[in-house]
């Protein structure tokens, strides 16, 4: 297989606390400690010869309404060839937690509205499932809200022509394999072995 990359190709990450990993916002070049680490350390040791930039802007607590918020400054000024966006479950935990709901119907529009501003600024689009694992055992009660947003972002993955990371699917067969919290404690933020994990399926979907 030849190389998937064009020399000196930026890839950029956006999210929330996932994929924000506790990295430092200071150092704009901090990859954090979960899944975009290993991508980046992995795909540096595949290509060295692409001398491939990889950028984290993911940042904990955030929803659809703030990456829009910070889109200009956090993407589109940064001017990535391959974005990778994991954004949904605090559209969805923020309903239980603080009786501050998205709805379905606003999470689309504001998906929509990023990927519009982005599709023709980069080379490759991919969207990512957001995940829920049930543990604590209160989790599946999430499905409700949480369901519906997996189900747009596949349907705004097939119209905007991106890849497509089925993360919830991938963390539901890793859960027959060995118990939930193991995978993810609070049924949300990856454990060292879930964030390894999300690396291998975006690096398996994405082929490279």
């Amino acid at each position: 297989m030849g190389i998937p990359f064009k020399t000196g190709q930026t890839i950029l990450f956006q999210g929330d606390s996932i994929t924000d990993a506790s990295r430092n916002k200071e150092d704009g070049g901090c990859l954090g400690v979960g899944y975009v680490r290993i991508i980046a350390s992995l795909l540096g040791a595949r290509y060295p010869e692409a001398d491939l930039k990889f950028i984290n802007r993911g940042i904990s607590g955030n929803r659809v309404p703030d990456l829009a918020a910070r889109w200009d400054k956090d993407c589109l000024d940064l001017k990535p060839d391959w974005l990778s966006i994991l954004i949904g479950v605090n559209d969805c935990w923020r309903a239980f937690d603080s009786n501050d709901p998205t709805s379905t119907e606003v999470f689309e529009e504001g998906y929509r509205g990023i990927l519009d501003r982005a599709k023709d600024e980069v080379s490759q689009l991919i969207l990512c499932e957001p995940f829920l694992l049930h543990t604590p055992e209160d989790r599946a009660a999430w499905r409700g809200d949480l369901d519906p947003k997996i189900h747009v972002v596949r349907k705004l993955a097939r119209e905007y022509g991106a890849i497509l990371v089925p993360f919830d699917g991938v963390f539901a067969a890793a859960a027959c394999r060995q118990e939930m919290g193991y995978w993810a404690g609070d049924g949300v933020h990856p454990s060292p072995a879930g964030h390894g994990l999300m690396a291998k399926a975006w690096m398996q979907y994405v082929r490279v």
